[in-house]
């Protein structure tokens, strides 16, 4: 049996437009999502999130990243954490 690497090909067809440019500036919506879908980043109680330690880390870090990247902008209202993914809004400006 050959060595596993961890990783499934879900031989998923891209969204990406083909031929596009994605340093361009503008937005971009982003999501990302647990492996195996498993709710990591907390729970949802009578309609809120709760975030646990995992999902405040993603929020932090995603945060995080206009703070290493001077070209990109991130906005409070633009991001949500959600129980096993996140959803983002980023833009590149010049």
């Amino acid at each position: 049996m050959g060595k596993t690497t961890g990783f499934v090909n879900h031989h998923r067809r891209s969204i990406r437009l083909a031929g596009y440019n994605y340093a361009f500036e503008g937005g971009y919506f982003v999501t990302m999502v647990t492996h195996d879908r498993k709710c990591l980043f907390g729970r949802i109680n009578k309609g809120e999130m709760v975030l646990n330690d995992f999902g405040r880390i993603a929020m932090e870090e995603w945060f995080r990243t206009k703070q290493i990247r001077p070209n990109i902008e991130l906005f409070d209202d633009e991001f949500v954490v959600m129980p096993n993914h996140i959803h983002g809004i980023i833009w590149i400006v010049e």
